[in-house]
């Protein structure tokens, strides 16, 4: 556990990138919503001073760029205005995306430790295969999420599945290239003493090349389930969702809502947040284990 000193020392650069921030934010905020405020609220050039002017662009109903506290604001009153289960709390939305992510995760996370482990074993998937997985993550999400939703759609799957099955989609990826290079890094004194044991391909699998790929596994996960977050979100966009973190920003590009978009990518930061907290905590304490072991 990190000590009270080195909360002090690390707190004090966070505190100065947020301000700045929040400077430059509020700044975009003058500079964006200036104009709209001229034409729509304040009238004639010369009929207000310079701080009417700025109070008007932090206070637009319905500004290019929302203030920090106008997102602050709207976020606190869905969290605390709503019931959890009104489709108006942001919690609500945050729980139905994190289901699809999670879902995805761990769809993505098997998939890519078994297409690893073929790779590893065989020199023809290695050549084959490997090419078409890099080859797959240079396609936009956005434009192959309408096609796998219609596919998966014409085959009765509804709901969390198309999801999930696009945050699968993204997930799998960096969990295939970490596990492929983790199941590599055994050494060949090593691989020389199962082969002196007479260890199977299963054996040596499991009792060297498993426990030698986990911290080359575990970093990637992190990555994985943020991307997975991002392939949940972008799967509700084309569907038309009524629930999830990506159907509240189609609701509010809809309706000009911009308050409220940014508000649902704050909550989607603070899922994305909670979520890599989450695996990073269960690195250490696995990293922990097997060091111990």
């Amino acid at each position: 556990m990190p000590t009270m000193n080195e909360l002090r020392r690390s707190a004090g650069p966070v505190a100065v990138v947020l301000g700045a921030l929040l400077l430059v934010w509020y700044l975009g905020c003058i500079g964006l919503n200036a104009a709209g405020v001229v034409e729509r609220v304040l009238g004639p050039v010369g009929s207000y001073s310079s701080v009417h002017l700025i109070a008007a662009t932090w206070a637009m109903e319905r500004p290019v760029l929302p203030a920090p506290h106008q997102v602050a604001l709207d976020l606190w009153s869905s969290l605390t205005d709503w019931p959890l289960d009104s489709p108006r709390n942001l919690l609500y939305h945050a729980a139905v995306t994190a289901h699809a992510t999670l879902v995805g995760f761990v769809l993505g996370t098997l998939l890519g430790v078994v297409l690893a482990a073929a790779i590893v074993h065989s020199r023809t998937l290695d050549r084959a295969l490997l090419p078409w997985i890099v080859a797959s993550q240079t396609v936009p999400v956005l434009a192959i999420a309408p096609i796998v939703l219609v596919i998966l759609g014409s085959l009765g799957f509804s709901g969390v599945a198309p999801k999930a099955a696009i945050a699968m989609y993204l997930c799998f990826f960096p969990v295939t290239v970490a596990m492929v290079q983790g199941l590599r890094s055994p050494r060949a004194i090593e691989t020389e003493l199962m082969h002196t044991y007479a260890a199977s391909r299963w054996q040596a699998l499991w009792l060297l090349r498993l426990p030698a790929a986990l911290p080359f596994l575990l970093p990637s996960l992190r990555v994985a389930v943020a991307a997975g977050l991002v392939g949940a979100m972008v799967a509700e966009l084309p569907t038309g969702a009524q629930a999830g973190l990506g159907a509240r920003l189609l609701t509010g590009s809809y309706y000009g809502n911009t308050v409220g978009i940014w508000s649902a990518l704050v909550m989607a930061a603070l899922l994305g947040l909670l979520l890599t907290a989450a695996v990073a905590a269960v690195e250490k304490i696995a990293l922990r284990q097997w060091r111990a072991a």
